[in-house]
């Protein structure tokens, strides 16, 4: 496997070469080895999407953040949501309390790919967009992590939760409407469960 050497105020840290994550992902990946790699929840990675392109978007209306890098930031995370970097978020569940690491993961996929598709080759000359100072421009992993799992909770009952409950309630309506005239003794309560 090839690497590239990245850089943070740590110090550098050795990257396979082919992935979009950079030091602080590298870093949690070799000191928190609890757990399945990649047991993260990918609807939280997906939460974490949506607030780094509203934030994006926030930025730039504030005016500080340029349209160009907002562009960027909201085309990767359109990619992410899109399911094309799931092989990019390879932290497990066990974190810090805040989730830090996740965050910075998110952040330095988004940096990189941003990197990538502005015509560069990761790893070499200045970054185009900073994980830290334009992708997580005016966030905390406070805050962001438990937006991310709020965002991955609404998308699941809007998604998932209520749609079921619906067909449950429709094939229950469906069910009573067909077997209506069926007479049916309650054997277990009047005979079998008696003593």
């Amino acid at each position: 496997m090839s690497y590239r050497i990245e850089k943070d105020t740590m110090g550098e840290v050795k990257v396979p070469k082919e992935k979009y994550w950079g030091a602080q992902t590298e870093r949690s990946r070799n000191n928190f080895k609890i757990g399945p790699s990649a047991s993260m929840p990918l609807d939280i990675v997906y939460g974490f999407a949506f607030l780094k392109k509203s934030a994006a978007y926030a930025n730039c209306e504030l005016g500080v953040l340029s349209e160009a890098k907002r562009d960027l930031i909201a085309q990767v995370c359109d990619e992410i949501l899109d399911g094309k970097h799931d092989d990019q978020f390879p932290l497990v569940i066990w974190q810090t309390g805040s989730g830090t690491q996740s965050n910075m993961n998110v952040n330095e996929v988004i940096a990189n790919r941003a990197h990538e598709i502005a015509g560069k080759v990761i790893g070499e000359g200045e970054k185009t967009i900073q994980p830290n100072d334009d992708v997580n421009k005016s966030q905390s992993s406070n805050d962001t992590f438990p937006t991310g799992m709020h965002i991955a909770a609404y998308k699941k009952i809007v998604e998932t939760t209520i749609p079921g409950v619906k067909q449950l309630r429709d094939t229950l309506d469906k069910k009573a409407k067909d077997f209506k005239d069926v007479v049916k003794i309650g054997r277990t309560h009047l005979m079998d469960a008696t003593p």
